[in-house]
């Protein structure tokens, strides 16, 4: 994808994230990438990219062979779609990720969650950290971004400080 849109914070912006832990930008990529991801994206859940070596299950349901998954995930989706590791959105991440951490930034993983409309699941109140490794000392940053518009009325993300 042809790097169109460069994401660099303010100086407000960093400080806002450092006072209350979250910072919402309005994109993190071109609309033209947002398009292409959607076509990959949507091919990796269509196959079931993943499910054999249990990289793709069920966030909120059984996760039974034959049912509909109610809030797919799938782990590591540059396993399955190798152009996903050169794109705009990640060089923008690491942009952010640099400015608000600093220089020594790692990227740790990646993962793609499809909500169904109409049937999928809700995704609970949580803490993402509440996930990790609790005998390390994480200095990090989570970048969710939505693939469609995301607002209340369908249940965007939103943050507690």
């Amino acid at each position: 994808m042809a790097n169109e849109l460069m994401v660099s914070l303010s100086d407000e912006q960093v400080d806002f994230f450092h006072e209350n832990g979250y910072l919402a930008l309005e994109s993190m990529t071109t609309a033209t990438e947002v398009e292409w991801l959607i076509g990959i994206y949507d091919r990796l859940f269509v196959e079931s990219a993943g499910r054999e070596e249990g990289n793709q299950y069920d966030l909120a349901g059984t996760d039974e062979e034959d049912e509909p998954l109610s809030l797919p995930q799938l782990v590591n989706p540059i396993n399955y779609a190798p152009e996903l590791s050169d794109i705009q959105l990640k060089a923008n991440a690491r942009q952010v990720a640099e400015q608000l951490l600093g220089p020594d930034v790692e990227l740790q993983g990646e993962f793609a969650i499809m909500k169904p409309p109409e049937t999928g699941a809700p995704a609970p109140w949580h803490q993402d950290e509440a996930y990790w490794k609790e005998e390390l000392e994480y200095n990090s940053i989570g970048v969710w971004v939505p693939l469609q518009e995301a607002t209340l009325e369908n249940g965007c993300m939103q943050f507690i400080p």
